[in-house]
């Protein structure tokens, strides 16, 4: 393996510095003892932090946020399941088609496709219900589940399906004991990858959301667009600290290199060394 050049070493560490600063920047304003954004240099305070827990707003849309992006997400991987299969094992024009139609919300705008989720809840008379909102998450988030999972599938060697067939189990039975498991990088990061998707959207939920179903993001932005206090700040930091969280729990109880390579990538490189 080649050494780094020096040159090629500083320049991955500006870029990385350029990365970080903005983090560290909001870290900081988030400890500010004003009431206006400036960065601490004699004194620090949890006063922004305190003041989120003093509202009631906050908690109560990150809350819906979580349970939002659980329901959608898993709604999404149960649909997406089935669906990348059946998409990954034919190449009949009409599989094409539903491929296309499947990921049809990736070609289609945000706005437009908020201005449009929005006349059909109208239409139907759901506007403003916590499953409205599950509703349209699944449909933002199922493109990018299926696109995962149909990688996971290319992958995978499907002699090992017809061995298990051969030896008498049901596809039900195949697919639970033998393809599940080999495929599980796969799922599980298709339906972390559909969470955060999820908890993240702004731009489809302002158009779907009702006052008593506002998700974390959209409360933010809400927030934002009446006042610019050092509380924002305080919020990214805490939002910050728990994705920091949820990876170092995450790589601790299922690993990230599994996750991100795979189980017989990983095999591989340990038989090498």
């Amino acid at each position: 393996m080649s050494k780094v050049g020096p040159f090629l070493l500083a320049f991955h560490i500006a870029f990385l510095i350029f990365i970080a600063a903005p983090i560290v920047v909001v870290v900081l304003v988030a400890f500010t003892p004003t009431a206006y954004l400036s960065i601490p240099t004699t004194e620090f305070s949890l006063r922004w932090f305190r003041a989120i827990f003093a509202s009631r707003d906050f908690p109560a849309s990150f809350v819906i946020s979580l349970e939002l992006a659980t329901v959608a997400a898993s709604c999404a991987l149960a649909i997406g399941i089935p669906a990348a299969f059946a998409l990954g094992r034919s190449f009949r024009v009409v599989h094409r088609m539903l491929a296309a139609l499947f990921l049809s919300p990736l070609l289609v705008p945000a706005v437009v496709l908020g201005v449009s989720l929005l006349r059909f809840l109208n239409q139907m008379g759901w506007h403003g219900t916590f499953a409205s909102l599950v509703l349209c998450h699944t449909v933002v988030i199922l493109p990018y589940v299926i696109r995962l999972l149909l990688t996971a599938i290319a992958g995978f060697d499907h002699a090992v399906e017809t061995a298990a067939l051969s030896l008498g189990a049901s596809r039900l039975q195949a697919f639970r004991r033998v393809i599940l498991p080999l495929i599980m990088p796969g799922v599980v990061g298709a339906w972390l990858v559909a969470f955060i998707m999820s908890l993240d959207e702004l731009t489809m939920t302002i158009f779907v959301a009702s006052a008593n179903t506002t998700t974390f993001p959209v409360r933010l932005f809400d927030y934002l667009t009446q006042s610019t206090d050092p509380l924002v700040a305080s919020v990214s930091t805490v939002w910050i600290a728990l994705i920091t969280l949820a990876m170092i729990l995450l790589d601790f109880v299922y690993g990230l290199d599994r996750l991100l390579v795979g189980r017989a990538s990983n095999d591989r490189a340990r038989s090498r060394g």
